[in-house]
């Protein structure tokens, strides 16, 4: 007959098992409570994400503007006839082209210096409790450009009383940007759009203008002439 030998458990040994059990709880706990936490984190992320980048992009295009001069002679030239009537708007492609490069060189330099803990999240804040809100360890957010950032311009006229034209040019920025979050990740798309020169033109609707349009700064954009009809 075989005789088993019944070690008993030290308190050592009783009490490395009791805190191993009670890890794996709280890690069991943990990793349930993150699956129901995280849509609400991913809300939050990408809107304090999206609310950063917008942020950024107001910056860079408020500075480029106003370092650069920009305003509406530098960027479009109105074509007369003999007579003093505006009969076309042309575009100067050039000047449109540097200031689209220098919104988004700015908008690349500011996002690589954005601190990590501006994005994090306080542990409180995502059981939407008041009382808690902004309070306990934070959650680490990280953000990452995904590809370059985008922007083109867009010609706007309308009418602004009578035989008067306004004529805006806007700058429209996109950003793709992924949201790095703890244990997972996601991403988002911020666009913004900034009139960055308008002028009312006075007399009739001019004859021809000058449509321009470029999905990025590497793309060539060229002009052609629509009729105004």
């Amino acid at each position: 007959m075989r005789r088993y030998m019944h070690r008993t458990l030290s308190r050592k040994d009783k009490l490395l098992l009791w805190v191993a059990a009670i890890a794996l709880a709280l890690l069991a706990l943990a990793l349930v409570a993150m699956s129901h936490l995280r849509p609400i984190l991913t809300s939050l992320a990408t809107a304090r994400v999206s609310n950063t980048v917008t942020r950024i992009v107001n910056a860079a295009v408020n500075e480029t503007v106003y370092e650069n001069n920009v305003d509406y002679d530098s960027l479009i030239e109105l074509e007369k006839d003999n007579d003093g009537r505006i009969v076309a708007v042309k575009s100067n492609m050039m000047a449109f082209n540097r200031l689209q490069s220098a919104v988004l060189n700015n908008v690349l330099e500011r996002m690589a210096d954005v601190d990590t803990r501006e994005l994090s999240i306080p542990i409180g804040t995502l059981t939407g409790s008041p009382l808690l809100a902004g309070r306990g360890p934070l959650l680490r957010v990280r953000m990452q450009s995904v590809g370059s950032p985008g922007a083109h311009f867009e010609n706007e006229f309308s009418a602004a009383g009578i035989n008067q034209t306004k004529h805006q040019i806007k700058l429209i920025v996109d950003v793709s940007v992924g949201i790095l979050l703890p244990g997972f990740s996601t991403g988002t798309r911020v666009s913004n759009d900034f009139n960055v020169a308008e002028t009312v033109i006075v007399g009739g609707v001019p004859e021809s203008y000058t449509y321009f349009h470029s999905n990025d700064i590497q793309s060539t954009a060229e002009d052609y002439v629509m009729n105004g009809g």
